[in-house]
């Protein structure tokens, strides 16, 4: 999609970036990477981007990681994939370790609190982009709809563990797909 291929270095850049404005771990990231690679870069499209969130989702690991070594592989290669999976953590990494080593003194503290309050109703809004961008780009039929009622019953009243659940959903994916080629001629 782009003209030209970014360094390692800019791809690093890049998802040091992403990674040090990654606030509430890899559910907010389909909106940043999108905002970031897609609509201000034009490197991979929003589809793509989707594509590896979903992936990304359903593999054991990290999302943010998971997802920062799809696009950079797609940009880069392996070597693209490590440079972004490095650039991500990055930030986040060294944050920990600094906040391990006060810890003690910060936690009481009522503006971390206050501050930690503030960012919680940011990652609100923020999965709520997700939502969006994920809602926008599925397609919506009747059958859609019954398994997205199934799902979330499944998960509030039967109190079901997600995993199962992302496990029946993918199998039920898998059938309709291998359904829908025989039906078709």
């Amino acid at each position: 999609m782009g003209n030209k291929p970014l360094s390692l270095i800019e791809l690093f850049l890049i998802f040091t970036k992403i990674g040090a404005i990654l606030l509430g771990g890899g559910y907010v990231i389909l909106p940043i990477i999108t905002n970031e690679l897609s609509k201000k870069r034009n490197l991979i499209s929003e589809d793509e981007i989707v594509n590896y969130f979903v992936l990304s989702q359903s593999l054991p690991g990290i999302i943010a990681a998971n997802i920062s070594m799809f696009a950079g592989y797609k940009l880069r290669g392996i070597l693209g994939a490590i440079s972004a999976f490095f650039g991500v953590i990055f930030v986040p990494f060294w944050t920990i370790v600094l906040l391990a080593s006060i810890l003690d003194k910060i936690i009481n503290n009522s503006y971390i609190q206050g501050a930690l309050w503030g960012v919680g109703i940011a990652l609100i809004a923020l999965l709520l982009l997700t939502v969006r961008e994920i809602w926008q780009k599925s397609s919506r039929d009747l059958f859609f709809y019954f398994i997205l009622t199934l799902a979330l019953s499944a998960l509030i009243n039967l109190n079901m563990s997600p995993v199962i659940v992302i496990i029946i959903c993918s199998f039920i994916g898998v059938l309709i797909k291998c359904i829908a080629r025989r039906i078709k001629p």
